[in-house]
Formats: structure tokens, C-alpha cells, sequence
């Protein structure tokens, strides 16, 4: 190289051109390259990969990610190896109108319940067939209801349970983290605690509590299976006014009109009532029209 030359040696001046050419064209190349990578970072950045259709700014590029805790039937539950549900075929919906797919994280009730999974950029909404309350409104915002929900009391049929009273002095159990749990609570009943309905009702199933109280649509779908029907029943069913919605990050308005809009399309061409009688059962009005909270 020119550099490694003795100073005093004479260098032809034709060397000196062929060198400052191959110099001017490796600076070029290598000017080109830094220029080139700078434009791959501007298009393909994160940013621009995250919004979705309306401006909607998505935690994962290309997907609409939903936090919810399995099992969960109808609303969500794994079945042939992929989860599946009313909720998930509403929260399709969201996603087809945004672009993207949807992609789902099973978490503990309680990390999206108080926000904790939102705020923490974990998943852009949660659904979980989750009652809209006051205290839930403090950490998330809900979308509009979609679902209307009651209270069931499942108990085996020779109980001799025959309604809500009846279950002073017996083993009852409840979902932990619940409406189902709190009401039970909030009426002078000790509920057993069960991570999942699921839980609750293989509890019920094997003998550790006498009756569970549960929200009916979950009854609903365990009752299709006529070894259940044969040897339990719906002893009382329990209207508490409560409604479900779809909650997302505080403030985050864009995703939750985007929500309601997909929810009230699906209401308004018949699709909510077919996925309503796919996975929950005969069609409710009552259930189904739930009043704007």
C-alpha cells in the first residue's frame, strides 16, 4: 500500500492515480452502504410496523395481542391445540378490521384485571369474560358490554340443593378472583377457591365441594356433555347485572373504538348470534343486549 512506502522512495504517478481512484470508490461504496442501512431502519421501524389500520398502536408488530387465562369455556379454552371461544371469535373480528392477527397470552386473571399486563406493553387488550366493574374501571378501560351474565348454583343432583339458600352450612366453591367468588362472599358464604372454572368444575365433579357457584355460560357449555347432564343440575340461576367487556390500557381510545365498532358491526349483520350459538348455546336476547355501560 502507499502508506507502508518509504517517504524517499519516488512513487510513479500513475500508481498514485490507480490508488486514489480505488480509494475514492471504496469511501463511495462504503458511504452508499451506511446510507442504505439508514433507509432499512427508517422503513422497517418498529413504529411504523405497530400501527395498524385507524392509528391503532399495537404492542407487537403485525398482531393484536390479547391476555387472557385459560381454561375459560366458552369464551376461551384450548381445544385441538389451538384456544378458541367466543370471546377469541369477537376479538377476530378487531383484528381482520385492523389488518393483523391475533395472538394470545395466558396469564394469571389477576395481572390484567389491574392492568398490570397493559400498562406493562405484555398485550394490547384482555378478554376473559370479565365483569365490568367500578373498581376494574380504576386500572383499565372497558369496551362497550357485549355480554349479559348471570350467576349460576351447579350442584349434583342428589344434593337436595335446590336454590342459593340452601347452601348455608355446605362446601360450596367458586372461581378465585371472581364476581362468582365475591357474590358467594358478599352473601355470608366460606367459598374453596379454584384457579380455574375448570377447577371448579372437576371440584365439583370429584367431591370436594357440594355445589359451586359460576357464571351460567360456563355452566352452559359443560352441561352439552350429557354424562355432566345426567348427574348434575342448575339448582338456581342468579341475575347480578353482570356485564362483559373487552378492557385495554388507559386512554389507549383508538383500540377501544375500534372494539365497539367491530362489536356493533357483528351485532347489526348477524354475525355476533351465529358465534353466540356456535359456542355458548341458543340464542338470549337478554344475554346478548347488554344496555352501554
Amino acid at each position: 500500500m502507499i502508506g507502508d512506502l518509504d517517504s524517499s522512495q519516488e512513487v510513479p504517478l500513475n500508481t498514485v492515480l490507480r490508488y486514489r481512484a480505488r480509494l475514492l470508490a471504496a469511501t463511495t461504496a462504503a458511504a452508499g452502504l451506511v446510507l442504505a442501512a439508514g433507509c432499512t431502519s427508517s422503513d422497517d421501524g418498529d413504529g411504523a410496523k405497530k400501527t395498524a389500520t385507524g392509528g391503532v398502536e399495537l404492542v407487537k408488530a403485525g398482531q393484536l395481542t390479547t391476555c387472557t387465562h385459560l381454561p375459560y369455556p366458552p369464551f376461551q379454552s384450548e381445544i385441538d391445540g389451538k384456544v378458541q371461544g367466543f370471546d377469541v371469535s369477537l376479538v377476530d373480528l378487531v383484528a381482520k378490521d385492523l389488518g393483523v392477527k391475533q395472538g394470545i397470552v395466558d396469564q394469571p386473571f389477576e395481572n390484567f384485571k389491574t392492568g398490570g399486563s397493559l400498562n406493562a406493553g405484555q398485550c394490547d387488550l384482555a378478554a376473559a369474560g370479565m365483569t365490568i366493574t367500578e373498581e376494574r374501571k380504576k386500572n383499565v378501560d372497558f369496551s362497550d358490554p357485549y355480554f349479559q351474565a348471570t350467576q349460576a348454583v351447579l350442584a349434583d343432583k342428589n344434593s337436595g340443593i335446590s336454590s342459593f339458600a340452601d347452601l348455608k352450612g355446605k362446601k360450596v366453591g367458586a372461581q378465585a378472583q371472581t364476581t362468582g367468588e365475591d357474590y358467594a362472599k358478599s352473601k355470608g358464604l366460606d367459598p374453596v377457591s379454584f384457579e380455574s372454572s375448570d377447577a371448579v368444575l372437576n371440584g365439583l365433579r370429584t367431591g370436594q365441594v357440594q355445589a359451586v357457584v359460576i357464571d351460567y355460560p360456563v355452566v352452559q357449555g359443560w352441561l352439552k356433555d350429557k354424562a355432566n347432564a345426567d348427574a348434575f343440575k342448575v339448582a338456581e340461576q342468579i341475575n347480578t347485572g353482570e356485564q362483559y367487556g373487552f378492557t385495554v390500557k388507559k386512554g389507549n381510545d383508538k383500540l377501544r373504538e375500534a372494539i365497539n365498532k367491530a362489536l356493533a358491526d357483528a351485532k347489526a349483520d348477524g354475525t355476533y348470534k351465529k358465534l353466540y350459538e356456535q359456542w355458548i348455546g341458543p340464542y338470549d336476547e337478554f344475554a346478548a343486549s347488554p344496555s352501554a355501560s
